[in-house]
């Protein structure tokens, strides 16, 4: 209220529209007024009084008419120069706005208009430095953001100088940071980031740059660099600090990196963004080879990385697209050679790549999580495919289906696995899920609940590629599995390499005395048959009996082992 009133003339005043956008028009006005009261009162007087004579009043009128217009010029004048800090500051403040240009208004007075100016000024330089800090460094690590870093090393590369200098970039990401993500609070990342920060700060030297370019990605250029050993020595030394326990909050908390590197020539001001972008594929490449990794560019890469983007891209939605096709590959009786169960095996049926290989899509539905949808669309398909052959006459056999590492960490798996069940009229026992030793292993007791509520609702259970991952007998033995798989790589060499023979040898003397069936993957010759066969295994698949089909030709499969049966 007392606010409203001390600018109550202010306000009346700016209604009328020659001195709403002018303040120094409203002082001109005021002072005008103020100068020329005294004029107008002399001038009342001597018309109604009858003292003077006319030559008096009006020569004594022309006198003070003409001091009163000097005053007036003289006052107006002097207010002019009197409002220029206010003026000045006003102008500075929207210069700012308009060109971030800041102002240079004078600091030495100390009255009312010398504050304001000063305080303008000081509230500027420190409203600039702010923009600045915000516009180029990280708010969680204190570091220069990717725009700084690429500024930076802009103003290094574009010195004539240094026009043939020989730079890298390293590009550094904490390995499965996002599963992290999703165990770890918000809070306790922040300070683990920040504790990152801190410690690849102590790695640098004074000529390197290092930047926090986004989320758990860090970038480092070396723009001094006689080799790419210097690269590598970096690399190795910046995996190893990182590799040490950062204690935040009483927890221990371990975390590995991988890192990608690019080093080119950068002769043009372009090169920072592709250089950076290059070393990003690389990080990329050196995280599929698995933790604290680094990784040189090459364009072979990027060939690959490009085709691998493609892919994922299209796989989105390629369910709903009906591109997706179930085949199946028949498993054989070793003794009898009749049909006794298959294997459902997806494949995409690209609508211009043809038929995608499963090694190229699988391993990105793995990644981006799409794997689920297709797993379950696979199991429903599989499940819907054997209750048909049922239906028309052929003998029951078992499908065996593969769960993925996603599909199995999925809490409403055994819900879905049933589910299907009941949608599709299939028996339980005629499903058998086919698991890996690793993907058990990340929570072992996890692993044998789910597995034993899978067994409880009369589904059979394999374990697929076995002997390649950690074939503990400790674990073995809790592992509610009916069928063990001999995996395809000690099938291939079995009747050639002592080793593969040895390892063949053990799963299926192991799975004898444990009373599980054994199933051999990968049978291509009549002479690894044999071998098996020797050796009592009793079930087998392979390129030697078929390859896996569509599901119109298992039919014309089927028929033929009903027959043998029959006869």
């Amino acid at each position: 209220m007392k606010l409203n009133c001390k600018l109550a003339l202010y306000s009346f005043l700016a209604r009328f529209g020659l001195l709403k956008k002018s303040y120094t028009a409203k002082i001109m006005l005021v002072a005008f007024l103020g100068t020329h009261v005294p004029l107008l009162t002399l001038l009342i007087t001597f018309v109604i009084s009858n003292s003077y004579s006319w030559e008096m009043t009006v020569r004594v009128l022309v006198i003070a008419l003409l001091a009163t217009l000097v005053g007036t010029a003289a006052t107006l004048y002097a207010l002019r120069h009197l409002l220029a800090p206010v003026i000045l500051t006003s102008a500075a403040l929207q210069d700012y706005l308009n060109t971030k240009k800041l102002p240079e208004l004078p600091t030495e007075f100390a009255d009312e208009a010398g504050t304001l100016m000063a305080d303008t000024s000081q509230t500027l330089h420190k409203l600039d430095e702010l923009i600045h800090y915000i516009s180029n460094y990280d708010g969680l690590t204190g570091l220069p953001n990717r725009d700084l870093f690429c500024d930076r090393l802009h103003q290094i590369v574009s010195q004539s100088e240094n026009n043939q200098r020989l730079v890298a970039v390293l590009l550094l990401g904490i390995d499965d940071f996002t599963d992290m993500s999703h165990t770890v609070d918000r809070e306790t990342l922040n300070l683990l980031l920040r504790a990152v920060a801190q410690r690849l700060t102590t790695c640098m030297g004074q000529t390197e740059i290092l930047a926090h370019v986004s989320g758990d990605e860090f970038a480092i250029a070396l723009t001094e660099i006689p080799c790419f050993e210097s690269a590598i020595k970096l690399s190795q030394l910046l995996v190893s600090t990182l590799a040490k326990p950062f204690f935040l909050e009483g927890n221990s908390i371990r975390i590995t990196a991988s890192i990608g590197i690019a080093i080119n020539d950068l002769g043009d001001r372009n090169g920072v963004d592709k250089l950076l972008q290059q070393a990003r594929l690389a990080l990329y490449q050196a995280k599929q080879q698995g933790r604290s990794q680094y990784q040189f560019y090459s364009p072979e890469v990027n060939a690959q990385l490009q085709e691998r983007l493609v892919l994922e891209n299209e796989l989105h939605g390629a369910v709903e697209r009906n591109e997706m096709v179930v085949y199946y590959q028949p498993l054989i009786d070793l003794h009898t050679r009749k049909i006794t169960a298959m294997e459902a095996l997806v494949r995409w049926q690209h609508p211009t790549l043809g038929l995608v290989s499963p090694a190229k899509f699988i391993p990105i539905a793995e990644a981006n999580g799409s794997i689920v949808q297709i797993g379950e669309w696979v199991l429903r398909t599989a499940c819907a495919q054997t209750r048909a052959w049922q239906l028309v006459g052929f003998p029951p056999i078992r499908i065996s289906v593969n769960l993925s590492a996603r599909q199995f960490e999925q809490p409403n798996l055994v819900e879905v696995v049933n589910q299907t069940l009941e949608e599709t009229g299939l028996k339980a026992s005629y499903l058998e899920l086919e698991v890996t030793e690793s993907l058990l292993m990340g929570d072992v007791q996890r692993s044998v609940n789910t597995l034993e509520q899978l067994r409880n609702l009369g589904i059979l259970l394999a374990l697929d590629d076995f002997g390649t991952g950690y074939s503990s007998l400790n674990y073995l033995k809790r592992f509610p599995v009916t069928m063990l798989k001999i995996d395809r790589s000690f099938v291939q060499d079995v009747t050639s390499n002592p080793d593969s023979a040895a390892v063949t040898d053990a799963i299926i003397a192991l799975a004898k005395s444990l009373r599980l069936n054994i199933t051999a993957e990968g049978i291509e010759t009549q002479e690894q048959l044999d071998y098996l066969q020797r050796r009592g295994c009793e079930e087998g698949q392979g390129f030697y009996f078929s390859r896996p089909v569509p599901a119109d030709a298992i039919a014309q499969m089927l028929q033929e082992s009903f027959q043998q049966a029959v006869a």
